[in-house]
């Protein structure tokens, strides 16, 4: 067991048990929003240490779930990655520019999906 919890916010029913599935096999502590709003509402219940965001959410999406939370000091330091089906270059820059920690591409790789979650907690842990 990892003793990290990690929140993943996803619309899609698919993915979010996908994601749920590796990650808990991982070892994670995995809860999971199927909305912005419920998303943020979970970061600031459950203060997860990492954030999977998907960019598309209806009504509230990603980057302002993001603004959100970067406005309030109680998740400010929650790294939140962006999880997105957009694969354009300008794509990743832009969810990077918004605030975002880090950016993962669907469909997402099952094999190197929990190192990548790995190096993102170890980047909080160590940002040396």
């Amino acid at each position: 067991m990892t003793g990290h919890r990690i929140l993943v916010v996803e619309d899609n029913e698919r993915n979010l048990k996908l994601v749920r599935d590796i990650l808990s096999f991982a070892g994670y502590e995995v809860i999971a929003a199927r909305s912005g709003e419920q998303g943020v509402d979970l970061a600031r219940e459950q203060r997860p240490d990492l954030v999977l965001m998907d960019l598309q959410l209806p009504a509230m999406d990603g980057v302002e779930a993001l603004r959100v939370l970067r406005d309030d000091p109680d998740t400010r330091p929650i790294p939140v990655v962006a999880v997105t089906a957009f694969a354009m270059k300008d794509d990743r820059d832009r969810a990077l520019r918004a605030g975002f920690d880090g950016y993962l591409e669907k469909p997402i790789n099952v094999r190197a999906f929990p190192e990548l979650v790995r190096g993102f907690l170890h980047s909080k842990e160590d940002p040396a």
